[in-house]
């Protein structure tokens, strides 16, 4: 681990089931984070609050005394209005601030985001995460970085709080495109395992089973080994929201709408997600991505 300043003062903005727990890592670290969320009274709020992460009720408040400041909110209109909208940080931290932005906003509008912020005399690092809510409440994430070099390694102490895999992929917005292929392939393992409990329910074995054996072959993989077992359960509690997992989805597709190239598997994983959110009233999408099996189920 690289040597630690634990004299820096840390904002969080956005304290959902991915922020809460990993603002909650860094104070436990020693860390002094003062955060704010949208919403107050979220679970993830009273996560971080109990790490000792000081909640305050304004990103001004948050970040005006912050040497690195991360965000991680839902999309990007989210990441703009946190970031560079009234009362947000452009306005409200000091000049030559890092800031780092986790969410998963797509190449394009992070180096937007990143091209306004330094216009703010503020640096910026797109470092999108993976790892699910196991993974930031174990601090083991996958995080992906785009940016300057020197910002990355300074980062770094606090990153390894956070993550077990830390990667510079490149220049601003390098983070953001090494995520999107991260997300295509959560999104059609998905398919793939729903498929395969699917195969199994139908000749009477019992789905554990297959998360017991698969696991360890060929075929093993993050999604059957966390997963699996939530779909054996019909345990459809987010880690990951399927409205989440769209929303990677349509970036994904924004993405490729300059290139003559069509990924298949990502329409099919596309369309599944989506009959699943059209359930409880168009309130499926609230749910974890393991209920993409309720595709299949038909309910």
């Amino acid at each position: 681990m690289e040597s630690t300043d634990m004299n820096q003062q840390i904002a969080f903005i956005g304290l959902g089931v991915m922020g809460g727990p990993m603002a909650a890592n860094l104070a436990r670290e020693g860390y002094a984070v003062k955060a704010w969320n949208r919403t107050p009274n979220r679970p993830g709020v009273e996560v971080a609050a109990e790490a000792g992460v000081t909640v305050v009720s304004s990103i001004r408040e948050a970040v005006a005394s912050a040497d690195v400041i991360f965000s991680c909110v839902s999309d990007v209109p989210d990441v703009k209005e946190v970031l560079l909208g009234t009362g947000g940080v452009a306005e409200s931290a000091r000049p030559g601030t890092l800031v780092i932005d986790t969410s998963t906003i797509g190449p394009e509008a992070a180096r937007e985001i990143g091209t306004q912020l330094q216009q703010h005399n503020l640096r910026f690092l797109d470092a999108p995460i993976s790892g699910g809510d196991i993974g930031a409440k174990n601090g083991t994430l996958t995080i992906m970085v785009g940016g300057e070099a020197k910002d990355f390694e300074e980062s770094k102490p606090l990153l390894e709080v956070l993550g077990k895999t830390i990667r510079l992929c490149g220049p601003m917005g390098s983070g953001q495109a090494v995520k999107l292929c991260n997300q295509v392939l959560g999104a059609v393992h998905a398919v793939a395992l729903c498929e395969a409990m699917q195969l199994a329910q139908q000749q009477d074995i019992d789905p554990n089973l297959i998360v017991e054996v698969c696991s360890t072959g060929a075929a093993g993989s993050w999604a059957l080994s966390n997963l699996g077992p939530k779909i054996a359960a019909s345990d459809f509690q987010p880690g990951f929201m399927i409205k989440h997992i769209l929303k990677d989805l349509r970036l994904v597709q924004e993405t490729l709408n300059s290139s003559p190239q069509e990924l298949p598997g990502v329409e099919l994983a596309d369309r599944l997600f989506k009959m699943v959110q059209e359930f409880d009233s168009g309130k499926g999408g609230e749910q974890g991505t393991q209920a993409m099996i309720r595709a299949y189920r038909k309910s």
